[in-house]
């Protein structure tokens, strides 16, 4: 029987991202984004519901993270989720769930000046090294869609990016 892990959120980042190398070299982001959902409860008022989601990010998808989000950017995430167990000080056994991103979406305006579209980008990379990702990176304006090593606008790791479209050269 096939099984599927995949998990894909929008929210807003609760803190900075935290960026930190192992050992050898990979960087790695941690950070977490709320979620929320309104409904309307039992009484009749609206009720706000938020989960809060810690993401886990390898590699250039790190190196991303830690030059481009700050805390409130919106985001989409594309990745599996993960627990992973340790004891604590006390020696009692302790777990976390997180979700390790494959694949993440800038939403939202350009705020900073910083290169990359005025509509946000989209960085990705596969399922390399045990699934974690590649961390490819392609900048581009409207939220366009890149990863895997290659970028259909043309933009490379340095963060460059080919300037948006006329409008008259709609395809529609």
């Amino acid at each position: 029987m096939a099984s599927l892990n995949k998990v894909m959120l929008i929210g807003n980042l609760g803190k900075d991202p935290e960026v930190r190398a192992i050992p050898s070299g990979v960087k790695v982001a941690n950070f977490s984004i709320a979620t929320s959902e309104n409904y309307t409860g039992k009484d009749g008022n609206k009720v706000e519901k938020t989960e809060w989601h810690n993401i886990v990010m390898w590699r250039g998808l790190a190196e991303v993270a830690e030059k481009y989000l700050k805390k409130g950017s919106p985001v989409f995430i594309e990745g599996r989720l993960q627990t992973r167990s340790w004891d604590d000080q006390s020696g009692n056994k302790r777990y976390t769930t997180e979700i390790v991103a494959d694949n993440m979406v800038m939403l939202g305006g350009r705020r900073d000046g910083g290169s990359g579209g005025d509509e946000g980008g989209s960085y990705g990379g596969g399922y390399s090294g045990g699934g974690r990702s590649s961390g490819s990176y392609g900048g581009g304006s409207g939220g366009g869609s890149y990863g895997g090593g290659s970028s259909s606008a043309g933009a490379s790791s340095s963060g460059s990016s080919m300037p948006p479209a006329p409008e008259d050269d709609l395809p529609f």
